[in-house]
């Protein structure tokens, strides 16, 4: 099936739009190499309605189209309203797409097999490796470029990277390593183990322990976590070294099919040529798009702050809008998240809202059903943001609307590329059309957004470029986690898209409300606020489609799943593991209670 753009627009309060929109933005997630979605929030009836005329111009029927939400393919071919586009996705992607979805193929035989495709490439015939400077450029060094790199090097290709961070618009900088490392995953981890800290030393009293608790110092965490960025910074370089790569603190852009321009920071230009090229240069915040949007800061930003952010406001429902303003309440500042429609999109959406009830229990406040009109500097230099509601003054803004593949400036209209609305590149299994320039991570259209794939496509993209590894990335399946307070881990189907994909009927869900251990003896703890449910399809022996866990280190725990369900773990399979005792895993082993009972499913004793 060719890969297409499947575009779902409405009014944020309407049901339906929310509906479909949930299922467009699984199926991407689902379905990376064969759709791009598209979600049109308006943040009115009204609105909607003045948006809809101009948008039915250009579509191929629905001339007569009034509600909300309207679904289209290709910005050209007309789906319909809500219930069209459910059936669309089930003729489209359900049925025989089980095998890709779900992590498996069933042989004749009914047994269940590893699905693996054919990813063998074919460059670079007319080309010779001697002809050029390097066998291989790659332009970013993060962990895509990063991994990449070292992988082809010691095959025995020619290797330079090329890693330049441009700083962010508030003047945040850093080194080489990309996003993960400096301003994503690594400090957003640290800090949220920071404000943990804080949780454990408020059980401190309860375990016997004479713990005086004062105010979170801000400054030295900074200054901490920054340091060990730089050694991380410092240990890539020397990695790339002993490796045999040649690190180039330039910025890189195409000139052609086979030449880099290189920029360094005095302005210095080079050019430099290879036989092949990967993009790797990931991606970059999207800024506020309101009249004063610029005083807000970013993620970028965020980790390098010399100062305490005071009361902040996070705009933006993502994940790292919810895990910025996790750790903020965590560390004891006033923190509030504006959300304009729903919590997590394309996550499981009970699971979702849990995340926020949690969130708001620690003390975390939600402006619900907003989005920010104006920013403006006060007199005693903080910033008020207005939205249609009402307004309020904080000492902080961060911006966490989303993200821009950094690909503006990378010259591919000189090599007949082009991008999608938010930046991205086309890629088929990380090949571009144009057949020496190759793609990979967060800058390539309809791929999941994690470190681990990044760094597990580069390492795969360098073994099918030198010793003729044929199979791709399995993207199946893949755990992820959300680092909010309670962390919500996950892997397969949400329960939404699973109901969506084969029918309310076909599936169960297994779950259970549970109070961890170490949650018992603490007298401000509240029971049973932790919970975990496994999404089954009842026809084939429950094979679980999805699982989904809401508790301390749900990450920790997830993880270890993503291999069972590549593999066609049954809920019996599931049932039969001997957990161990008494730990949060041990709870996936001991769900009994179907959700279509009606019962509360709130587990006593151990």
């Amino acid at each position: 099936m060719p890969r297409v753009k499947v575009s779902v627009a409405g009014d944020t309060s309407c049901s339906f739009f929310q509906r479909a929109a949930n299922v467009a933005a699984s199926l991407e997630l689902l379905f990376p190499d064969q759709v791009e979605t598209e979600i049109i929030e308006l943040e009115s009836r009204k609105a909607y309605k003045a948006w809809l005329p101009k948008a039915l111009e250009k579509l191929k029927g629905g001339e007569d189209h009034t509600s909300s939400p309207i679904a289209y393919v290709d910005d050209s071919e007309y789906i319909g309203g809500c219930d069209d586009f459910l059936e669309y996705a089930r003729t489209q992607f359900g049925g025989g797409a089980a095998g890709p979805r779900n992590g498996h193929g069933v042989g004749n035989n009914g047994s269940r097999s590893k699905v693996v495709a054919s990813a063998k490439l074919s460059i670079d015939a007319e080309s010779k490796s001697g002809e050029f400077d390097y066998d291989l450029v790659i332009i970013g060094g993060g962990s895509g470029g990063l991994a990449a790199s070292k992988e082809a090097s010691e095959l025995g290709a020619k290797v330079a990277l090329l890693d330049f961070v441009v700083p962010s618009p508030h003047g945040t900088k850093w080194g080489l390593g990309g996003t993960c490392v400096n301003v994503g995953c690594i400090p957003k981890k640290l800090f949220h183990h920071a404000a943990l800290t804080g949780e454990f030393m408020q059980d401190a009293p309860d375990f016997g322990w004479d713990v005086q608790v004062g105010a979170h110092n801000w400054e030295k965490l900074v200054d901490n976590v920054r340091n060990y960025i730089k050694s991380l910074n410092f240990g890539y370089k020397v990695q790339l070294r002993e490796k045999g790569v040649k690190y180039l603190n330039k910025l890189g852009s195409l000139i052609d099919a086979h030449t880099v321009k290189t920029v360094d920071k005095k302005g210095k230009e080079e050019t430099i040529s290879a036989q092949r090229i990967i993009i790797a240069v990931g991606g970059r915040p999207r800024p506020l798009d309101c009249e004063g949007g610029e005083l807000a800061i970013s993620s970028d930003d965020m980790f390098y702050l010399d100062s305490a952010p005071g009361k902040t406001l996070v705009v933006g429902a993502s994940y790292v809008a919810l895990e910025c303003a996790s750790f903020l309440t965590g560390f004891g500042y006033d923190t509030s998240v504006m959300v304009r429609s729903i919590l997590l999109r394309g996550f499981d959406q009970q699971m979702a809202d849990k995340v926020g009830e949690a969130m708001e229990k620690l003390g975390t406040k939600f402006i619900r059903g907003a989005v920010p009109r104006k920013l403006e500097k006060t007199d005693d230099g903080r910033i008020r943001v207005h939205w249609d509601e009402g307004s309020d003054v904080f000492d902080t803004v961060l911006a966490a609307v989303g993200r821009l593949a950094d690909t503006s400036k990378l010259g591919l209209e000189n090599v007949g590329l082009k991008t999608n609305h938010v930046g991205k590149i086309k890629a088929t299994h990380s090949q571009t059309e144009v057949p020496s320039i190759f793609a990979i991570g967060d800058c390539v259209e309809g791929m999941l957004e994690l470190t681990p794939v990044a760094i597990e496509l580069g390492r795969n993209l360098a073994q099918r470029m030198f010793v003729g590894r044929e199979d791709p990335v399995d993207l199946r399946s893949i755990p992820t986690a959300v680092f909010a307070g309670l962390e919500y881990g996950c892997v397969g189907l949400s329960e939404d898209a699973a109901r969506e994909e084969y029918g309310d009927d076909a599936i169960e869900v297994y779950h259970t409300h549970f109070t961890p251990l170490q949650w018992t003896v603490p007298h401000h703890r509240e029971y049973n606020v932790c919970y975990t449910k496994v999404v089954v399809l009842k026809d084939d022996d429950e094979r679980v489609l999805g699982m989904h866990l809401l508790s301390p280190e749900a990450g920790e725990v997830i993880q270890a799943y993503g291999i069972s369900l590549k593999y066609g773990m049954t809920f019996e399979d599931l049932r039969e593991l001997v957990g161990i005792h008494p730990t949060i895993g041990e709870e996936l082993c001991l769900l009994t209670e179907p959700k279509s009972s009606g019962k509360d499913a709130i587990k006593s004793g151990c």
